[in-house]
């Protein structure tokens, strides 16, 4: 009888498991079918150009510049050219006051013939007049030497016969001697009047009178500024009258019909820059215009820059209005990479996994995930190389806190 009980509640409950089972399944059935469809934006797969760019900012450089300075303290004499200015090659621009300069010139210049004077004197063993006077003295020193050696020999053969004493002998010795020294000294002094010091400091004086006659010429050269080529004045810091300082700058010009970029790139970037990239300025100054070049150089080291780390790739750029001007700061875009009439998709819409990538499509108000596969890409859309086809809704988010997920029943809103 108990066995029988037993066997009858172990059955009930066997029943009310599975009746709340069932139930539970239902109500979780009823919940899936019945539940709102997820919101999302839609976008469309279309076809169109992309590129992929490099934005930054540069300095604007001239490529062929010019600069002049003052050789001397001195002041401004006259002004031919103002700010602006568009000048031809050889036009005078500037003069300053040169009267020290040519002054200075005509002193180095007399400097220069003096101390050639002296090289050649030294170089000759004297000037003219005191290689006269030393022949004199020369021939004069032979002559008594001779007249020396006349004597001794005569009281030589008088001491032989007795008619000369041994002391008037040694007499004419001692004379000999001493006109032979003053001849020696008179010869070596015709051979090496000079020593090598005193001709190597001569020598040293004609050197330093050049150089100081061609700086002279130099600085009178530059004292009269003119236009090595044609093109633009863009920097005039002086004034007429106005005193300058040896090296102030006093004037700068430049050919602005093509100018010189050079940007700065961050570090990520700069592997990839070419040669012969294209190339977009654009200036705040300037609002709408857009000037186009190419790439000229890129990088060979990376050094830092404020807060960045950057490479400085210059840029080619063609200037013919002459608005872009030196030393101003610009926008720069680099076009790595161009496609046109390509299929494109916002990047937003794009969802990488293990290196796969994949979307997801709205078909029949539903989501399907769909795999892609992308090349060329920017800040804002991606090329599509499989996976779509043009006019393809692709779903994205629009609400935050809710995922897509593959099955999914939407409701496209704006």
């Amino acid at each position: 009888m108990a066995l029988t009980n037993n066997s009858n509640a172990t059955s009930s409950r066997r029943w009310i498991w599975f009746v709340s089972a069932a139930a539970l399944l239902l109500l979780i059935l009823y919940s899936y079918i019945h539940q709102p469809p997820l919101k999302v934006h839609a976008v469309r797969v279309q076809r169109g150009p992309i590129r992929s760019v490099i934005s930054t900012n540069g300095k604007v450089e001239p490529v062929q510049n010019f600069e002049a300075h003052a050789p001397i303290a001195t002041t401004v004499k006259r002004l031919l050219a103002k700010e602006g200015d568009h000048v031809h090659k050889g036009q005078l621009l500037l003069e300053l006051d040169d009267d020290d300069i040519r002054s200075q010139a005509a002193r180095a210049q007399a400097q220069i013939k003096t101390a050639q004077a002296n090289l050649a004197a030294t170089k000759n063993s004297g000037t003219q007049e005191e290689i006269l006077t030393l022949n004199t003295q020369l021939i004069k020193g032979r002559s008594a030497r001779d007249v020396a050696q006349h004597n001794l020999d005569a009281l030589r053969r008088l001491q032989q016969d007795g008619a000369a004493s041994p002391g008037e002998v040694r007499q004419a010795e001692t004379t000999l001697q001493s006109a032979q020294a003053d001849l020696n000294l008179l010869e070596q002094k015709q051979k090496e009047r000079f020593s090598e010091p005193e001709v190597a400091s001569t020598e040293a004086r004609a050197l330093e009178a050049q150089a100081a006659y061609e700086s002279a010429e130099d600085a009178l050269s530059k004292s009269s500024v003119r236009a090595p080529f044609d093109g633009v004045v863009y920097s005039l810091p002086v004034k007429l009258g106005a005193f300058v300082q040896a090296g102030d700058l006093l004037l700068q010009e430049a050919d602005l019909s093509h100018i010189l970029v050079r940007a700065f790139v961050d570090e990520p970037d700069v592997g990839r820059l070419q040669n012969g990239e294209k190339v977009e300025i654009t200036w705040d100054a300037v609002v709408g215009r857009v000037w186009t070049g190419t790439v000229n150089s890129v990088p060979s080291t990376v050094k830092p820059r404020g807060n960045r780390n950057v490479g400085e790739t210059t840029c080619l750029i063609d200037n013919q209005d002459l608005r872009l001007l030196p030393n101003i700061n610009v926008g720069v875009t680099i076009v790595v990479a161009e496609h046109e009439n390509v299929l494109t998709l916002q990047r937003d819409a794009l969802h990488i996994e293990d290196d796969k990538s994949y979307v997801f499509r709205i078909v029949a108000n539903h989501l399907k995930r769909q795999t892609i596969t992308f090349s060329l890409q920017n800040l804002t859309r991606v090329e599509l190389t499989s996976g779509l086809s043009e006019g393809d809704e692709v779903a994205m988010p629009a609400e935050e806190m809710k995922p897509l997920a593959d099955g999914a029943a939407v409701k496209v809103v704006p």
